[in-house]
């Protein structure tokens, strides 16, 4: 039996490129939440396939990974390659609240637990090749870079590794890149940076790696959260390139977020 009232999973006769799209309603949303996957060929017989659940940022929706970063194109290539194990790419939408939501629990709507109960439930129910033991690797960039941070460390039950490009660090930075006011979030609570959900849990973080461009505006809270980490003594990795907040730097970064996965979630 289904966990969701209503899904809806695009007919194979008229999809392409690996590409499959899902919608399905939930509670978390209030309504339905859309889900683009690439679902690699000839993985129909294959059982608990790695699910790499990719973030994007405001403005953006479940089409974004794929549609300006390539993501399908690049996972193809290094699966094709022998370079990474055959894995899913689920391709959430945040939700579609004002220009971002955050990837938080706001009262009215809980899009955190969208991304940590519905995305791996509504992936797993829906493609034979996956189930509820695929191991979860959760990444993103900009504001679904600070989403993977957060819920990755909120949430070490149930993701095995991290990955962060380009991220937002604080809700405060939130505020440069959206119209509406950040108190309209109306959220559950106020601990809400990276770090505050790193300190719940600075012992049983997943692995976790991070890197940010050195033009980027976001450079400074990329190097704090580094700092902080290090005074923690919470093993991570983090990296900074040559790069701007634009998608060229996503899509040749996202190959270091594949190989990250591919060596925690699948050899590891």
């Amino acid at each position: 039996m289904s966990s969701f009232r209503t899904s809806e999973l695009s007919d194979k006769t008229f999809e392409n490129d690996g590409l499959r799209f899902l919608t399905v309603k939930t509670p978390n949303l209030k309504g339905r939440g859309d889900i683009c996957l690439f679902v690699p060929d000839d993985t129909d017989t294959l059982v608990d396939l790695p699910i790499y659940i990719l973030l994007h940022g405001v403005y953006g929706s479940s089409w974004v990974w794929a549609m300006k970063g390539g993501a399908h194109h690049t996972a193809k290539r290094m699966m094709d390659s022998g370079e990474i194990q055959p894995a899913i790419l689920a391709m959430p939408s945040d939700g579609l609240w004002g220009d971002g939501s955050g990837y938080l629990r706001h009262k009215k709507r809980d899009f955190e637990q969208w991304i940590v109960s519905d995305v791996p439930k509504a992936v797993y129910e829906n493609i034979p090749s996956a189930s509820k033991k695929s191991p979860l690797g959760i990444a993103g960039l900009s504001m679904g870079g600070y989403g993977a941070l957060r819920l990755g460390s909120e949430f070490p039950e149930v993701f095995k590794a991290i990955s962060a490009h380009s991220a937002i660090t604080k809700f405060s930075e939130m505020e440069g890149f959206v119209e509406e006011p950040l108190d309209a979030y109306d959220l559950e609570h106020g601990d809400n940076d990276v770090i505050d959900s790193i300190m719940k849990n600075p012992k049983s973080i997943p692995v976790l790696r991070f890197d940010c461009g050195k033009g980027d505006e976001l450079i400074e809270g990329n190097r704090l959260l580094h700092a902080q980490l290090l005074e923690l003594s919470v093993p991570h990795q983090y990296e900074e390139f040559e790069g701007a907040h634009e998608w060229p730097y996503w899509q040749k970064h996202l190959e270091s977020t594949l190989r990250f996965f591919d060596r925690n979630c699948v050899n590891s």
